[in-house]
């Protein structure tokens, strides 16, 4: 039997008085990698947020490893754990003044309770283990202020790999790297999802790196308007169903990660 590690039933979720996102519905199998596509605006930040309870729902259902997420969020904290999220920008970065092994440390001991990271053997051997499996052993001493955008990307991965996870979200992760920059972050998470396990859910608008490397898309204008396998969502009567008449698509360049 597959397990599903994400189940969602009938989500509808307001934004400032509106629907955001009307009766969605789908679940994600362990160790999938689904896609999240859909015009702007078509309430994609608004599911994730809601997926992970940082934005309440209206009515509707979403069981995170088979435990139900409140209404207003709550979930239990052994479940929240092994979920980690992957923004679309990381606004607090210029103004941090943690180093990387300080930040990276947070993601093993999300209660601070060992806030100097060098004190406690298991928590050390953890950052080295998550630096190290990000290509970011280098940069353990660097202020997080200091980072390049592609250095911050590895960094916020080593942050998600620290601990167990099962459940990793990202809402338009490599907004902000060049194609060089975005090629190497995928490479690096196409990497991690297989020695780590994780399960994905990503937005993106790279629809030639959806469909070579993502095992589902679900396709998304506020409603679900398909989903299923990349050869069938991204179909050009799909993606018309989605974005509208006339839409083409913006073809992305990147080296195949898939197997």
């Amino acid at each position: 039997m597959v397990e599903m590690v994400l189940e969602v039933s009938g989500l509808t979720v307001c934004r400032e008085g509106s629907v955001a996102v009307d009766n969605v519905s789908f679940e994600l199998a362990a160790e999938s990698d689904t896609a999240l596509i859909g015009p702007n605006g078509a309430g994609k930040s608004s599911l994730v947020q809601a997926l992970l309870g940082i934005l309440p729902h209206r009515s509707g259902e979403v069981r995170l490893l088979g435990r139900r997420l409140g209404r207003q969020g709550q979930l239990q904290a052994s479940v929240r754990d092994q979920v980690a999220y992957l923004p679309q920008s990381f606004g607090v970065r210029n103004r941090c003044p943690l180093s990387v092994a300080e930040f990276v440390g947070l993601g093993w001991d999300p209660a601070g309770i060992r806030f100097n990271w060098r004190g406690s053997e298991a928590r050390r051997m953890a950052v080295r283990q998550a630096l190290a499996k990000t290509h970011c052993s280098d940069l353990a001493d660097r202020l997080i202020s200091e980072l390049s955008g592609g250095q911050t990307k590895r960094v916020l991965l080593a942050f998600c790999v620290v601990r167990p996870r099962r459940l990793l979200v990202l809402d338009e992760a490599q907004a902000g790297l060049d194609s060089q920059m975005a090629e190497q972050f995928y490479g690096l998470l196409f990497d991690l999802r297989r020695s780590e396990g994780w399960t994905i859910l990503q937005v993106s608008h790279d629809l030639e790196m959806v469909r070579r490397t993502c095992d589902g898309v679900l396709c998304l204008n506020r409603r679900l308007c398909c989903s299923g396998p990349p050869d069938h969502a991204l179909s050009p009567s799909q993606l018309e169903r989605v974005y509208g008449r006339g839409y083409v698509p913006y073809h992305h360049h990147h080296a195949n990660h898939s197997s």
